[in-house]
């Protein structure tokens, strides 16, 4: 990545010089298919600026990645490229007031999935191209001023293969072999989208009558490789979708801006999901090829709805630089998950959120890179890395308190008030506390001190004193926060208590609202009330901290976890367990021992999805060595009685099937899954289609007990995307050395793989049952790991620091290694030493953990 990076403050010097008028880019993409004799592959990019300098005279430069430049004009003087581009960055000097850039030049087709990605379908051979840029991979496809403050319309004219369709932010025409697309608003470069290629599209339209009678009227389309369209069920796409224009209509006053709304499902997509305006791309795992549980249909809902909230939040009224990513991802996050339970079937969202999405933000508040919300990005690598737990789920989880702590109405005026004030503008923090003071009449500059602007988790815990008669003398809530960041914050909380009814059943039967504030606060409303068997502080999930229990509550839970009634509670109870799992206050055995005793009467299915998760992550990296193999027996006896008695064909019974394929080891075990697979063993309702083969495969793959010539026959039955990648990931966990070594070479030595097959091969490579295998390569990691860096893009550099860190060899030569090359790498890049910091910090957290659980032996 030498040379790539961009500072917050050249940005800031950038800004304030110039003002963009518009740019035109025509791109030839014809050469995306047929026989390339050249390496990397390339098309031509064409790109015309209009901008205004505010100093006639001065120098800035513009942004392009690109193997070459065929010519460069400013002001209608030709410059020699060889003299002004150095392969990141194009010198313009002598500026006048108003300005004319043309660039031609030659970038290369993508395959990590950052720039313009070209995909080959290895199923039919058509050739499907997308574009990916967050935050600052625009520049690979057209030369800009790659910044978000700097907004300009863009006009984007593409000549395509024929036969192809393509798409952009704007509506496009096809005329005499070129699509042509509408102008659109200021927006900032790193949301312009291409998508081309033979692609599926359904159309549907979206209307509705606005507050002053006019009608709006938003064409819809959904997309996806051909190989897909079977599974493709556009319908519930849309429902969501109108489902979602329908709320935000409702509660933001400010008509969509940016005409039609196409959703394009695209290949090897290394995100989620991203909100190019007009053209918001997703990966297309979310186009489900076998059956699946609601949670997935949730997720998916989800994820739709972050990308259309940032329709406003973000694009409509974008972050001045990246140290308010904030600004758009944290209230994405909050109201995806808001507008989903509000306004679709998936009512149940704030169970997802208290249990997975705060899970995401819990752990990376406690790693030695957690940072304020609003963060301190010096640099784009600064800014790659932020796209966090921290900024996502943190931010959306102090947006939903702060929800409680103004008012909704207060809250939604307040954006109603930003969208208005800052169209198509940039902002910064102080513009949304401002409105949010108006609305709301409360001081947000101090909450945002104790919650933005500062990092660390606090622990809430119960402390109940009793009288004689057994009732509640006084409870209080006691407040810590970690040495690192000793921050103690205000707290909006419920204390809900809880007790066994006649039939059995845990349930609240009392509950007050206060505000924690300082190290101690009593809740005197508590007061007099009959003795709880089990307190739980922050009931219904309103704020941000890890919850602990008492004695008594810890004692209850241990007994009577599955009898609590509420989905939410029981949710956060899981969660809190796992949280002392992980900080080596529980023992791993006693978190598997109540996984294996309450799971299977888990009525939620994300829940228990996310169970399965945290437990399969215990055994692996936070059981005592010693009780590992114990372990790993008791889990899958456990979820093979689960599964045995599961409703069949239900979704519990599916879930259960997946958990039991990760955790099988014995060789009745494996000989079950064979024979799954090759129906001579069958389980009354369990449908084995394409996508639980190949979980099925998979660990036997793992213990040998699945050979290439196995491996290569699933693959013709499903030579599909797909199906490539599941037998990527299958070779690479085979149990050999030479495969090993093969896997390693491929991703480490090699840059052919794309980003998707690196992913698939890293997840292969290191398996819990090949730890010996995996060993040679701890100081081969630290060997390459800085090179890997300098040389490939960022996102395969990180897909590989973090991929291949040597979790699995959990002791102290590890961490000794992980230490040493901190110590003689201080120079490292910033980011790639947050990386490895990062690792570091698990793996001692592991180390922690197993020593909690070795003492319970």
């Amino acid at each position: 990545m030498p040379g790539e990076n961009l500072s917050r403050d050249e940005a800031h010097e950038r800004a304030a010089l110039l003002s963009v008028d518009g740019y035109e880019v025509f791109l030839d993409l014809r050469s995306a298919v047929g026989e390339s004799g050249q390496e990397p592959r390339t098309f031509r990019s064409v790109t015309t600026i209009r901008f205004r300098s505010a100093e006639p005279g001065a120098a800035t430069f513009a942004d392009l990645i690109a193997p070459g430049v065929t010519a460069v004009s400013l002001n209608g003087k030709d410059l020699d490229p060889a003299e002004v581009f150095d392969g990141t960055r194009i010198t313009l000097e002598d500026l006048a007031e108003e300005n004319e850039l043309v660039v031609d030049a030659q970038c290369a087709y993508s395959r990590t999935g950052e720039g313009m990605h070209r995909f080959v379908d290895p199923e039919d051979g058509e050739v499907y191209l997308y574009t990916q840029y967050e935050p600052a991979d625009s520049r690979r496809v057209f030369a800009n001023f790659e910044q978000p403050d700097l907004k300009a319309p863009y006009r984007f004219s593409v000549r395509a293969p024929e036969g192809w369709t393509a798409w952009s932010n704007g509506v496009g025409e096809l005329s005499d072999g070129v699509w042509k697309f509408a102008e659109t608003k200021p927006i900032s470069t790193y949301i312009t989208a291409i998508v081309a290629g033979p692609y599926h599209y359904v159309s549907d339209s979206y209307e509705r009558v606005l507050d002053d009678g006019t009608r709006l009227e938003i064409p819809l389309g959904a997309m996806c490789r051909k190989g897909l369209a079977p599974h493709f069920d556009a319908d519930d796409v849309f429902l969501v979708t109108k489902q979602g224009l329908d709320f935000f209509h409702d509660n933001f006053d400010y008509p969509y801006p940016f005409g039609k709304y196409d959703q394009a499902f695209v290949p090897e997509y290394n995100l989620g999901a991203m909100e190019n305006p007009g053209l918001v791309t997703f990966r297309e795992e979310f186009i489900f090829r076998g059956k699946v549980t609601t949670a997935s249909y949730e997720r998916r809902a989800n994820v739709i709805l972050h990308e259309m909230a940032h329709m406003w939040f973000g694009d409509l009224v974008t972050m001045r630089w990246w140290d308010d990513l904030w600004l758009k991802e944290s209230f994405a996050d909050f109201m995806g998950s808001f507008s989903m339970v509000e306004a679709t079937r998936f009512t149940n969202g704030w169970i997802t959120f208290a249990n997975n999405r705060k899970a995401w933000a819990y752990r990376a508040d406690q790693l030695p890179s957690t940072h304020p919300v609003t963060a301190d990005i010096r640099d784009l690598e600064d800014a790659k890395l932020n796209f966090d737990g921290i900024t996502y789920a943190k931010g959306a989880s102090v947006l939903k308190q702060l929800v409680a702590y103004v008012g909704r109405d207060a809250f939604l005026e307040g954006a109603r008030r930003y969208f208005k004030r800052h169209a198509y503008g940039n902002t910064v923090l102080g513009d949304l506390l401002s409105v949010l003071e108006e609305t709301s009449g409360r001081d947000m500059a101090s909450w945002s001190r104790s919650w933005l602007q500062t990092a660390g988790v606090n622990s809430l815990t119960p402390q109940v004193i009793l009288n004689a008669e057994g009732r509640i003398t006084e409870l209080s809530v006691l407040q810590e926060a970690a040495e690192s960041h000793p921050e103690l914050r205000p707290h909006r909380v419920a204390v809900g208590l809880y007790r066994r009814a006649a039939g059995g059943d845990l349930e609240r039967y009392a509950r007050a609202e206060v505000d924690v504030e300082g190290p101690r606060t009593v809740v005197g409303e508590l007061a007099g009330a009959e003795a709880p068997e089990l307190v739980l502080v922050n009931d219904d999930d309103l704020t941000y901290c890890k919850i602990r229990f008492d004695e008594t509550s810890l004692a209850t839970l241990r007994e009577h976890l599955g009898d609590i009634t509420d989905p939410l509670a029981r949710a956060l109870c899981w969660s809190a367990l796992w949280s002392l799992t992980r900080d080596g206050l529980m023992p791993t055995r006693d978190f598997v021992a109540l996984v294996l005793r309450f799971a299977g009467r888990e009525s939620d299915i994300g829940v228990l999805q996310m169970l399965h998760t945290w437990t399969g992550s215990a055994l692996t990296h936070y059981a005592a060595p010693e009780w590992r193999e114990e372990g790993g027996r008791a889990l899958a006896e456990g979820a093979l009685r689960e599964l045995r008695i599961a409703e069949p064909g239900s979704q519990h019974q599916l879930t259960w099937a997946r958990f039991f394929a990760t955790v099988a080891s014995s060789d009745a075990d494996l000989q079950l899954l064979q024979g799954l697979l090759d129906s001579t063993a069958k389980i009354d309702g369990l449908d084995v289609d394409q996508e639980l083969r190949w979980a099925f495969l998979s660990p036997l793959a793992a213990r040998g007990a699945a050979d290439e010539q196995v491996i290569a026959a699933e693959l013709a039955r499903d030579d599909t995307a797909s199906g490539k990648r599941h037998q990527v990931r299958c070779l690479a966990a085979r149990p050999s050395a030479a495969v090993k070594a093969q896997a390693w070479a491929s991703v480490v030595e090699s840059d052919q793989l794309s980003n998707a097959l690196v992913e698939a091969t890293i997840a292969g490579f290191a398996r819990p049952s090949q730890r010996e295998l995996v060993a040679p390569y701890v100081s081969k990691y630290f060997d390459a790991i800085e090179r890997v860096w300098s040389e490939r893009s960022i996102q395969i550099g990180m897909d590989v620091v973090r991929g291949l860190f040597p979790h699995l060899i959990t002791d102290e030569t590890t961490l000794s290694a992980t230490d040493a090359w901190l110590t003689t790498h201080e120079n490292a890049a910033p980011a790639l030493r947050r990386l490895v910091l990062e690792s570091r910090d698990d793996l001692a957290r592991a180390l922690r953990a197993q020593s909690c659980d070795g003492a319970a032996a």
